[in-house]
């Protein structure tokens, strides 16, 4: 059997963040054992957007701030995705990013 790539491994963590959640590149860096590596998981991010199973829209920077919004089209569709979740984002920014935000090493809602 095929052993995933990095690529994989990284949309099948994002297919977990709950709804109304979000989590940070390095969040998932981290879980898939590469703390330090959240340029690679924003690379596949950058990638992830035909695929139609991984809500790419959920994963913003550490920060929380929708840097990776230039990915989508429109780059409003990030935001809109967001807040139909119910999360609240102003200027680029979530805010009350520490209540909504995810760890993937939880698993958990």
């Amino acid at each position: 059997m095929e052993e995933k790539s990095f690529y994989d491994k990284v949309y099948d963590a994002v297919r977990n963040i709950p709804e109304g959640r979000v989590t940070s590149y390095g969040a998932i860096a981290e879980f898939l054992g590469r703390k330090g590596s959240a340029r690679m998981v924003g690379w596949a991010m950058s990638n992830s957007h035909t695929l139609t199973d991984v809500p790419a829209h959920r994963v913003v920077n550490r920060n929380g701030l929708l840097t990776g919004k230039h990915h989508f089209r429109p780059p409003e569709l990030m935001q809109q995705l967001l807040e139909n979740e119910g999360i609240t984002v102003v200027d680029d920014q979530i805010q009350n990013f520490k209540k909504v935000f995810w760890l993937p090493m939880d698993k958990k809602d």
